[in-house]
């Protein structure tokens, strides 16, 4: 072979090489994959490797090219500060898109960075509102927030449930202090009385000092704003201070691990909490065959937001599609308007980014299960 065939053969094979790099599409997802919570971030990052294996399982086309997706998986061990790194590690990734974060502080401080990159960012569970007031228009959220969550269940704590002193409690994150505020606005304008507003943090094990403080005011219900890492022990607490009152909080506490936390502590029907989510019964089909197809898949029950995440992975490669593009500056437009029908129900997206007619899922605990109340949008 002559030095001009071997010359053209090597640049042939580096352009197929080439193209064959191209089609590669990078999907960001950061979540808590170490600490207290990594159990509900192995979920979330469950729901976007089974979106991800889906969608290659389709063949999809882009642009004329056959796309596969990668998942590029971050672990932000809920702290806002290793958030801010994974979220870069991802812009440095040239990722064509994020899902996440799971955590309000750690989607709120990341978003910034997503923004200035123009990256699209999808988070399937952080509540907060701040995190769609910023004005990127890189930010989408597919739950309620926590003006939603945190203000039915202050109506429902006075309205329906009928507690006359109500404590709270909170543990200073974005998220637990986000709807704490929002549950004390809804209970005070339902006429509701708070007997006392008491903080922790994400991390503590001891509440004897906080729990004996508002035992004195004889709370008959006591909400917490955090997670289930922390609710478990809490109410453990609560019982042995022999604090009876029901036990109330957000999608953070509403998970099926609580009940293995809490242990023996938790009475029947004692626990009410909302998850920022939910289905109506036009699509209990739908997630009761996501549920089945993804205990087979990881041998594990969904805790919260998988299929969220499974959703929000979707609508973001259907804006791909309809632009013909997997560059956000090109398929922002098409997820802004997005009318996608998912497993966990329509998403459509407000000016803000926020889900339109987000529903909220009611839920108690009876002999240590999780039972479904009812959905309330």
């Amino acid at each position: 072979m002559n030095l001009k065939l071997i010359s053209f053969a090597v640049a042939a094979a580096f352009a197929v090489g080439n193209a064959g790099a191209q089609t590669v599409v990078k999907i960001g997802h950061v979540a808590p994959l170490t600490g207290s919570i990594a159990h509900l971030g192995k979920d979330n990052e469950a729901g976007a490797k089974l979106a991800i294996e889906d969608l290659n399982a389709k063949k999809i086309k882009i642009g004329g090219k056959e796309i596969t997706f990668e998942l590029v998986s971050e672990d932000d061990a809920a702290d806002p500060k290793q958030g801010t790194a994974a979220a870069q590690k991802l812009v440095d990734a040239k990722v064509s898109g994020v899902i996440g974060h799971l955590n309000s502080g750690t989607t709120i401080p990341a978003s910034k960075l997503y923004n200035d990159a123009g990256i699209a960012q999808i988070s399937p569970s952080a509540t907060n509102p701040k995190y769609t007031t910023q004005g990127f228009k890189t930010a989408f959220r597919v739950v309620a927030h926590d003006g939603q969550l945190g203000g039915t269940l202050g109506k429902l704590a006075v309205k329906e449930v009928k507690a006359k002193s109500i404590a709270i409690i909170d543990d200073r994150t974005a998220y637990g202090q986000g709807v704490a505020d929002e549950f004390a606005k809804a209970v005070k304008a339902a006429g509701g009385k708070v007997i006392g507003r008491e903080y922790t943090n994400d991390k503590a094990t001891d509440f004897n000092a906080v729990l004996t403080k508002l035992k004195g005011a004889k709370p008959d219900l006591v909400f917490f704003g955090g997670m289930d890492a922390v609710a478990g022990p809490m109410l453990r607490q609560m019982k042995q201070l022999g604090i009876q009152a029901k036990f109330m909080g957000g999608d953070g506490i509403c998970t099926a691990e609580l009940a293995k936390l809490a242990g023996d502590s938790m009475g029947d029907g004692q626990v009410i909490c909302a998850e920022a989510g939910g289905v109506t019964p036009d699509k209990v089909k739908d997630m009761e065959a996501f549920k089945t197809r993804f205990k087979a898949k990881f041998n594990a029950d969904v805790q919260i937001y998988a299929p969220y995440v499974y959703d929000a992975t979707m609508v973001m490669v259907s804006a791909m599609q309809k632009a013909n593009s997997t560059d956000p500056k090109k398929y922002l437009p098409e997820l802004a308007k997005a009318n996608y029908n998912g497993v966990t129900g329509k998403i459509v997206f407000d000016p803000k980014g926020d889900i339109k007619d987000g529903a909220l899922t009611l839920y108690t605990y009876k002999a240590g299960a999780r039972e479904l109340m009812r959905v309330v949008k």
